[in-house]
């Protein structure tokens, strides 16, 4: 098993915080870099890929792909787009490379939720970030009942830990 080069812990107080954590990660995100959301429902999994986007510089409008498994948001500078993935529904790492998202690696950043298992084989490096509700939601592991992964005031434990050459140096998220 491969061990992190590093690893941080943040802790947000709602939405705008979270978002704002994402977007200052955002920032120093560049074309084949590989996330791995991971989180209970309501755990902030889409508000933290939003934050992302803002500071990605994306078309803005980034909403949960469970049903429809990835979606895309492009870029509306020169920076990467970003490609959002639900993979709760996948079971394989076939299943993954059936959704052909190497096809999108070299020009985007990948964000991949419930992938922890599934996408490590894409790329050489990743960034793991783990979500967790100080009050805690439904079963760890459940998808969204409701489909709506909604983000409260409370407080949120986000860990960031980066695998790989990619990251060998912690971003300055300040």
């Amino acid at each position: 098993m491969q061990e992190p080069v590093w690893e941080a812990e943040f802790r947000t107080n709602g939405a705008e915080e979270t978002q704002a954590l994402a977007e200052r990660l955002g920032r120093v995100l560049r074309r084949g870099d590989l996330l791995l959301l991971t989180g209970e429902l309501g755990a902030g999994k889409t508000t933290f890929t939003q934050g992302l986007g803002a500071g990605l510089g994306v078309r803005p409008g980034i909403i949960s792909p469970t049903f429809v498994l990835v979606r895309e948001h492009p870029s509306l500078g020169d920076g990467p787009d970003l490609v959002h993935v639900d993979a709760y529904r996948l079971g394989s790492e076939g299943e993954v490379d059936d959704i052909d998202l190497e096809a999108s690696m070299d020009r985007s950043v990948t964000v991949v939720e419930w992938g922890r298992g599934l996408v490590e084989h894409l790329s050489d490096s990743r960034l793991e970030i783990t979500l967790v509700r100080a009050v805690g939601g439904d079963a760890p592991g459940a998808p969204a009942t409701d489909y709506s992964d909604e983000d409260t005031d409370e407080e949120r434990t986000i860990r960031l830990a980066g695998f790989g050459p990619r990251w060998q140096q912690a971003p300055d998220l300040g």
